[in-house]
């Protein structure tokens, strides 16, 4: 079943000129709302502007899936630079298409440019960025993608890991990070280099596989494998041929 919902415009009109009551969402768009009531969906069409108590969003386009009520939100799809922002769920976004999976609160944009940002963790990508705000994994995938937080700086293409929130802050318990490349990683006083970066807090063990360098202090160590133990501070380097680890300390005295 198909309709269009014409008196939706004046209705919005209307909306903009009093406050927004708790409870209710106020949508405004410029060329309306185009409902399919069977297939539990309807279409925002052009300079869209979405506000709940949940969150607030602006986009181009927008599909939005409902479940008992237009305003019973399910799922929602954007394109067209896209502008959300959650109170509830701690999380701001922009990109160009945004994907918001309202009942499990994962929410997924891509995009050139794009970025995610909570209150202790920031997230770029050229590709996408994906976080499930339940669970705490993330994945950012594609050119230039880059995670920042207090003790952390992590640049690579494929960036694949999980928080918890500890102490009122988001803190990383597990990480995968992958760059044919070189994969960056700056942990608190320590920068790493390899390919393939990994990193469990149960070991408290990060891992380091292929053209690995470690760089601390005045020190800088060169190998094909190596681990920092984050717990006592401590670090190897192997090779694959003995002398191919190499040390080089600078003395800056």
């Amino acid at each position: 079943m198909r309709f269009f919902v014409n008196f939706i415009i004046i209705s919005l009109i209307s909306f903009s000129l009093c406050s927004r009551e708790i409870g209710e969402t106020e949508i405004t768009t410029e060329d309306g709302i185009e409902v399919f009531q069977d297939e539990k969906f309807y279409l925002l069409k052009k300079n869209v502007k979405i506000e709940s108590d949940n969150f607030t969003l602006s986009a181009d386009d927008v599909k939005i899936d409902f479940d008992k009520s237009l305003y019973d939100i399910t799922n929602l799809y954007a394109k067209g630079e896209v502008d959300f922002f959650s109170k509830e769920f701690g999380i701001s976004s922009n990109g160009d298409i945004l994907n918001f999976r309202v009942k499990i609160e994962k929410l997924r944009v891509e995009g050139q440019g794009s970025k995610l940002l909570t209150k202790d963790v920031e997230m770029f990508s050229d590709g996408f960025i994906e976080v499930n705000n339940q669970n705490g994994d993330f994945l950012l995938k594609g050119l230039n993608s880059k995670l920042i937080n207090e003790s952390i700086v992590i640049i690579a293409n494929s960036i694949d890991g999980s928080f918890v929130d500890k102490d009122d802050k988001k803190e990383i318990t597990f990480l995968k990070v992958i760059d044919e490349k070189i994969s960056y990683v700056k942990n608190n006083d320590t920068e790493m280099y390899a390919k393939k970066i990994n990193f469990d807090y149960d070991t408290s063990i990060i891992e380091l596989i292929d053209d690995v360098i470690i760089i601390r202090n005045e020190e800088k160590i060169t190998g094909d494998y190596g681990t920092l133990d984050t717990r006592n501070n401590s670090y190897k380097i192997k090779s694959n041929n003995q002398n191919k680890v190499k040390v080089i300390i600078q003395n800056n005295e």
